[in-house]
């Protein structure tokens, strides 16, 4: 198809062009050009027209968490959690062994749902559901796949549901790492909770296991979220986080580690040397009050960081504004996380990130690259140019704003009409499973006391 009187955006290099059509074929961008001059050429073409609004690469997401969408409402029982530790032991680790293999489709489902609409077309998800392991991978890759999403899955290994669980996680990792070969847009990691709830044979395991299959680590993994992580790591080990996952060569250039709050400058040196990738959330990290990481620190030592949501809304604008603004008001200085920052993060990074695991080019719209793109119906009422767009994208971009939405060549939205999810039906049926999923937690925190 074509598609015709667009405005081109693109972050890199940064660049807003007026009057541009794009040839998309077999999931790719063939010819950039402008309109006339495209129409001319392919007359036989579908058009679909952009009416001047703004065409630019889709938006990613590094670090996700389908299955929490039935923590929306949630009420927590007895009082509000203190710290991180509790909120883990009060909220999330019973709500996953709530989960049952239909509960987590409609989990992944709402959250599809969400990333279409917002314009959010390639998703790292991290998953958990102990009494669900066995298959649940499939039942993720399914539902992306019938939103026609790109996605990179994994499930969560831990030691806190006992030796069978441990081994049933690294099992489901181990089959889908092979199974996921077979699917074009799906990929696929090994993954882990984090160094406090992962012994070190259980570490040995899944790195033999990993490296049987992908030849290199290809982890992603919670990093020092909260204070107790690296507490637990050099009483139990002797080592800081990073260097304790250094030492079983969980690092690497295909690996992820959420969040890193609190690491030193001899850790963040060690992610840099590794290649490894760092992904930043800061909505969840000032919900759940754990702190910020230090962003500006790692990028100028030329970290690999990155933008997640961690389970919250696949709006990537917002997660954008909370980078920008958190750091300024932890540090109080207005000059930390420059927009060129947050865009270099969030644009530039997570689309690097995502061709460690999909072919062809990512995030820019150019000839050759993958057809992954959104349109935009904005109205700046001042300039946007090269220079400023990174506060436009901060200050004036809203997820309402995005009108369609394709990946690999094919529109998942239009006009904001869903083309491959029914939202009203999808939503209808997870709110039938909401009760069961709700009483089973209940009844989890009680047992776990």
């Amino acid at each position: 198809m074509l598609i015709i009187n667009a405005t081109l955006v693109n972050w890199t290099p940064r660049e807003v062009t007026p009057d541009r059509a794009l040839l998309i074929r077999d999931g790719l961008i063939v010819e950039i050009g402008k309109s006339s001059e495209l129409i001319e050429r392919y007359p036989a073409e579908e058009q679909r027209d952009a009416k001047g609004r703004y065409v630019m690469p889709g938006n990613i997401c590094a670090h996700t968490h389908f299955y929490g969408a039935y923590a929306r409402g949630l009420a927590i029982p007895g009082p509000a959690p203190r710290d991180f530790p509790e909120i883990l032991r009060k909220l999330w680790w019973p709500l996953d062994l709530a989960l049952t293999a239909e509960s987590v489709r409609h989990s992944a489902l709402v959250c599809l749902v969400d990333a279409v609409k917002h314009g959010t077309t390639t998703l790292f998800d991290h998953h958990s559901s102990p009494n669900a392991i066995d298959g649940s991978l499939n039942v993720i890759a399914d539902a992306v796949e019938q939103a026609g999403l790109r996605a990179v899955l994994c499930y969560e290994v831990t030691d806190r549901n006992g030796p069978e669980k441990t081994e049933q996680a690294i099992a489901e990792n181990v089959r889908f790492l092979k199974a996921a070969k077979q699917r074009k847009n799906i990929g696929a990691m090994f993954g882990l909770h984090a160094s406090m709830t992962l012994s070190s044979r259980t570490l040995e395991m899944a790195l033999h296991e990993c490296l049987s299959i992908n030849g290199s680590s290809r982890f992603h993994i919670h990093v020092a979220e909260h204070e107790a992580d690296q507490e637990n790591a050099l009483a139990e080990y002797n080592s800081r986080v990073i260097e304790r996952l250094d030492n079983y060569g969980i690092l690497g250039h295909q690996t992820i580690v959420a969040h890193a709050i609190h690491i030193s400058e001899t850790e963040m040196e060690d992610l840099f040397t590794t290649g490894t990738w760092v992904t930043h959330q800061p909505r969840s990290n000032m919900n759940n009050a754990v702190g910020a990481a230090q962003i500006d620190k790692m990028i100028e030592r030329a970290v690999n960081v990155c933008l997640g949501n961690d389970g919250f809304s696949n709006d990537m604008w917002a997660e954008w504004k909370a980078a920008y603004f958190l750091h300024k008001v932890v540090s109080r200085d207005p000059r930390a996380a420059n927009g060129y920052t947050i865009e270099t993060i969030a644009a530039d990074n997570n689309a690097r990130l995502a061709e460690q695991f999909f072919a062809g080019t990512i995030g820019k719209l150019v000839s050759s690259a993958v057809a992954d793109l959104i349109i935009l119906d904005y109205h700046p009422f001042t300039p946007m140019t090269a220079d400023n767009l990174p506060w436009h994208a901060i200050f004036g971009f809203e997820s309402d704003m995005v009108t369609a939405t394709m990946v690999a060549g094919k529109f998942l939205m239009w006009e904001r009409v869903l083309l491959t999810l029914d939202e009203i039906a999808i939503a209808a049926e997870a709110l039938t499973h909401a009760p069961e999923v709700w009483a089973r937690y209940r009844a989890n925190v009680e047992a776990l006391g």
